[in-house]
């Protein structure tokens, strides 16, 4: 092998010592002024939502914009939006991984944070909806006083428990596990410093427990690596299938109805290709702002930017034509009811939500193809928020356009989101940003350990071109 063969695009380039001052500094420094300004807005934002829920908890889900035709309204729009937010980190963790994908190994540990934190935020929704969100318990099926009275586990709801509380469990595992040597490298760094201050000598006393405690007796010997690296690989495996089914399982929600436009064998492959459409874009979002926040432009590069781009254009050109075989199956169905659900989205009341839909899923990823614009950073991070708008109003046009008007004139009716609508909307990025900006101050957001061993890897390479 000729060292030129050798060379690696995502190589780092950079001493072990150097990489840990690099990706710990964000950790281990005072928080900045941004940081603080950041949490702020982002923690006002989220106790606004929790405020509004702890309300509608106290006067009824009557302060919503739902009525009779449309029972569901932003609710489950954000749950399945947020559901298909964290798939994109356990596809970039289990798939990528299963693949040996290089351009994985610095954007990993973000991207299933951001899993962890987006199916938290996913997982409020069902419970407020509900209306009576104390008896949240009688999903779960275990014996009780009900006597004969069981869920119904020919309900794809049902179905949603067990599969996002799974796919929750899989990834929050698959997560802290990979933080494991990481941990413990922190662990060896914080026993080597300091204070001068009782409270300083104190909360450091404090920070020494908590990270042995999570570091779990790591060594790093070779026989831990080798338990430590099937684990992962098991881990991977595990968590691959689970990419396929929570989607698909959550467009059961509608695919298993009778409600024209729902009623489609289409949506699982149309649902997971949005998912991870929509969880890209986010992970592409959260990269640049870490990116160029913490100076981690050695570790992030354009090339894992572009390479999420082509992720971008591939699942977007797949979601094009999901939306075109839609109209194509309701043109040749024969069923007018069928028929007139998709006139309705392209020329009814809501035509406008359908209308942006289209504009940033169908038109915005055609900008990938070119190399200039993928490698363009602000042009990326527009796109981005450009993909995850149309991905919302996705489902506000799945959800809104076929319940408003349904099989009988007389009971047709119009949606309207309240204050409470708009605010528990914004709320929810309000919480999944707070939980994202406490992450990067208290862990490693690239996985130091991941990028030391392909350091290795390319020294070794190296070493046997010469």
């Amino acid at each position: 092998m000729s060292v030129e063969a050798a060379k690696n695009p995502y190589s780092v380039g950079k001493s072990y010592s150097q990489i840990d001052d690099d990706i710990l500094k964000p950790v281990e420094s005072f928080p900045t002024k941004l940081w603080y300004i950041a949490i702020s807005i982002t923690g006002s934002l989220a106790l606004m939502m929790f405020i509004m829920i702890g309300y509608s908890f106290y006067k009824g889900l009557g302060i919503l914009g739902i009525n009779n035709p449309v029972g569901w309204g932003f609710y489950i729009v954000n749950f399945v939006f947020w559901i298909g937010i964290g798939h994109a980190g356990t596809l970039i963790s289990a798939i990528l991984y299963l693949f040996r994908q290089r351009w994985r190994t610095t954007i990993n540990r973000a991207a299933e944070a951001m899993t962890i934190f987006a199916v938290m935020t996913a997982g409020l929704f069902p419970v407020i909806h509900v209306g009576r969100p104390w008896f949240i318990f009688w999903p779960l099926p275990y014996p009780n006083e009900r006597g004969p009275l069981w869920v119904n586990f020919k309900s794809p709801l049902l179905w949603d428990v067990f599969a996002i509380s799974t796919y929750f469990t899989i990834s929050l595992v698959f997560w802290y596990m990979g933080l494991v040597p990481d941990l413990a490298m922190m662990r060896d760094r914080v026993e080597r410093m300091q204070a001068s201050s009782p409270i300083g000598r104190f909360l450091l006393s404090m920070k020494k427990v908590v990270i042995r405690a999570l570091a779990l007796g790591w060594v790093g010997s070779g026989r831990t690596w080798t338990h430590y690296e099937k684990m992962v690989l098991m881990l991977a495996a595990l968590a691959t299938p689970l990419v396929l089914s929570v989607h698909t399982i959550v467009s059961f929600d509608f695919a298993t109805s009778v409600i024209p436009g729902w009623h489609s064998t289409i949506f699982p492959p149309y649902f997971v290709d949005g998912a991870i459409y929509s969880g890209f874009a986010m992970v592409l979002t959260l990269m640049i702002i870490t990116r160029e926040v913490f100076k981690l432009k050695e570790y992030i590069t354009l090339k894992h930017l572009e390479n999420m781009g082509k992720v971008i254009l591939v699942t977007g050109l797949i979601v094009s034509m999901a939306y075109t075989t839609e109209f194509i199956m309701a043109a040749y169905s024969g069923a007018k009811y069928e028929q007139y659900v998709f006139l309705n989205r392209l020329k009814g009341p809501y035509a406008w939500a359908f209308w942006t839909m289209f504009a940033c899923n169908v038109v915005s990823p055609h900008f990938m193809w070119f190399k200039k614009l993928r490698t363009n950073v602000k042009f990326l991070f527009f796109i981005s928020i450009v993909v995850n708008i149309g991905m919302w109003f996705e489902r506000f046009v799945i959800i809104i356009t076929s319940l408003h008007r349904d099989y009988l004139p007389s009971s047709w009716d119009m949606y309207v989101p309240t204050v409470f609508d708009y605010g528990i909307l914004i709320g929810s990025f309000g919480f999944f940003f707070t939980l994202y900006l406490i992450f990067v101050r208290m862990l490693p957001s690239i996985a130091i350990a991941e990028v030391k061993a392909d350091e290795a890897s390319d020294h070794l390479a190296k070493g046997m071109g010469h």
